[in-house]
């Protein structure tokens, strides 16, 4: 096999990693735990906030996932951990940040 196709199914699978995680993402802001509601709550989100950003990181998965559509799942989903990571770190939530911060980098490479 030649570099460019071990890059290729690298990237293929970066990419269903990354559409498995934000597919998790969404069933847990779609069902609504009390810990994240009352973490939206207190940041003061509206609830409905939290089932329009499951639904949001559920069209980032099903994007991820179907290789035609990558680009596009990349982009939405780095739009949603840019906004995660700043509205983490506007709460002053350093540590929680840093993984967001490696997914967003790990986008890179899943759009090839």
């Amino acid at each position: 096999m030649s570099e460019a196709s071990h890059f290729h199914i690298a990237a293929g699978l970066i990419a269903d990693g990354l559409a498995s995680l934000f597919a998790i993402a969404a069933l847990l802001h779609l069902a609504a735990p009390a810990f994240l509601r009352l973490t939206y709550q207190r940041w003061g989100y509206a609830r409905s906030f939290l089932y329009a950003a499951g639904a949001v990181m559920a069209a980032a998965s099903l994007f991820l996932a179907l290789p035609p559509l990558r680009a596009w799942g990349s982009i939405l989903g780095g739009m949603i951990l840019f906004i995660a990571v700043t509205a983490l770190l506007n709460h002053e939530r350093y540590f929680y940040a840093l993984p967001l911060i490696l997914l967003l980098v790990a986008l890179a490479p899943a759009m090839a």
